[in-house]
């Protein structure tokens, strides 16, 4: 057993199967993923890491184990079920690509998938596969399932859920480092309420918290509404995100770099790559990239020409292709630009999408004895967390239309108004050369 000296923990204590896994190549890697991608231009603070992270949602894990055992709720549950869980916590960023989410919102088919769908190549890697192996025959596959969400393991909802321990952790972590008061989640008062319930309509037992963990939970919910509007989502972050994945995009379209060379990678060496590889290539692709991972550099960031919180747009209406970096997105961006006598690139349209971040869905055993479920298909009404959590998301969010270059002013009713097109709609005002915008 070793310990770690965490900022936000103090003392974490790692046994000797967890201590061959943070040894490995693998998970030092994670050393050099920043938690909060580009965050750091803006908070200057929040340069941790996905390792640090890591290391404390494994020691979330043991407490949480420790405190269900106290109460007695793990007599039912078997040895290897219970090992694996601190593992898989410790383990459910491995797959992360370079400046951690940012990729993840390109256009399906652009990168090799998201980084818990890749989790499984990670687990074979020597140290970590050895390590594993050392618990049972099917850790890894086990482990696997768990950060996927798919496992049988009656703890799954500690590694991946509504309420597992990531998302305390990380709420906690982030607003340590960005130096913000929003992030504050009654962790000790959440971890004594977790208890195991029986779910009523399938007999499942699973992860859930006694009700007088439910302020807690509350505790949770705010700081995460929080911690999007002021941090994750705010506008220079946000700006710094767009500028990065069109840098990135523009450089698998143009075969500077293949997918699979984001995989595995870290922040400063993906950088390093684009630059060299736009170095050997003459291309105006490869001066774009060159461009863009500059301004990076230097903090050249784009500005804001019109926002829209999603609150103020009728939702329903909003085109599914202003969500994703499609080609359809892409090409609305370059007529706008071309519409604002700007060059082609330089125009961004940010509408990010978190919807589950949000979303609720487990049991609470009520002072009554009663269990429910917690969640849109459970008896929210009993408790009002789901109805209020939808409606912090769509305050949170927030629909952008930022300018690389030079500042221009756009209305906000214009850029609703585009939003609210369908694709088909937007295809057509392309074919037809109209503008986009009114101004």
């Amino acid at each position: 057993m070793i310990t770690i000296r965490d900022p936000l923990w103090d003392t974490i204590r790692i046994d000797p199967i967890a201590r061959r896994i943070i040894d490995s190549p693998t998970f030092q890697r994670l050393r050099y993923i920043k938690q909060l991608g580009h965050a750091h231009l803006v908070y200057p603070g929040a340069t941790h890491t996905r390792f640090d992270h890591a290391v404390g949602v494994y020691h979330l894990a043991q407490r949480a184990l420790r405190v269900l055992a106290e109460h007695g709720a793990l007599d039912q549950i078997d040895d290897t079920h219970r090992s694996v869980i601190p593992l898989g916590a410790l383990l459910h960023d491995v797959g992360h690509y370079p400046f951690s989410h940012a990729l993840e919102e390109l256009a399906a088919g652009s990168i090799p998938g998201h980084h818990e769908e890749l989790v499984g190549r990670f687990l074979t890697q020597p140290g970590v596969r050895e390590a594993l192996a050392s618990v049972a025959d099917d850790a890894a596959a086990r482990i696997e399932a768990l950060i996927r969400g798919r496992s049988p393991n009656p703890l799954q909802g500690l590694v991946s859920g509504s309420l597992d321990l990531d998302k305390i952790e990380y709420l906690k972590r982030d607003a340590h480092f960005c130096g913000v008061p929003y992030g504050d989640v009654d962790v000790d008062r959440l971890l004594h309420a977790l208890t195991m319930l029986s779910d009523p309509v399938t007999g499942r037992l699973e992860v859930g918290v006694q009700e007088k963990g439910v302020a807690a939970l509350e505790s949770l919910l705010f700081a995460k509404y929080q911690m999007f509007r002021n941090v994750y989502w705010h506008h220079a972050v946000r700006a710094a995100t767009v500028l990065y994945k069109r840098v990135v995009a523009d450089a698998l379209r143009h075969g500077l770099v293949t997918g699979e060379e984001l995989v595995g990678a870290t922040d400063e060496g993906l950088m390093h790559l684009l630059e060299t590889r736009a170095r050997e290539d003459a291309g105006l692709a490869a001066q774009a990239v060159t461009a863009g991972v500059r301004a990076l550099r230097s903090r050249q960031l784009p500005k804001r020409a019109a926002e829209l919180a999603a609150a103020d747009i009728d939702e329903s209406r909003v085109g599914d292709w202003i969500v994703t970096d499609t080609p359809v997105k892409r090409a609305v961006e370059d007529r706008i630009a071309e519409q604002l006598e700007l060059p082609p690139g330089s125009v961004f349209l940010d509408y990010p999408e978190k919807s589950m971040m949000f979303g609720l869905h487990l049991l609470v055993r009520r002072r009554s004895g009663e269990v429910l479920r917690l969640g849109p298909e459970g008896r929210a009404g009993m408790i009002g967390l789901p109805e209020v959590a939808a409606e912090l998301y769509r305050t949170a969010r927030v629909l952008r239309l930022f300018t690389l270059g030079t500042r221009c002013d756009v209305r906000p009713d214009s850029l609703a108004a585009l939003a609210q097109q369908s694709a088909d709609g937007v295809g057509a005002a392309l074919a037809a050369g109209v503008p986009l915008l009114a101004r």
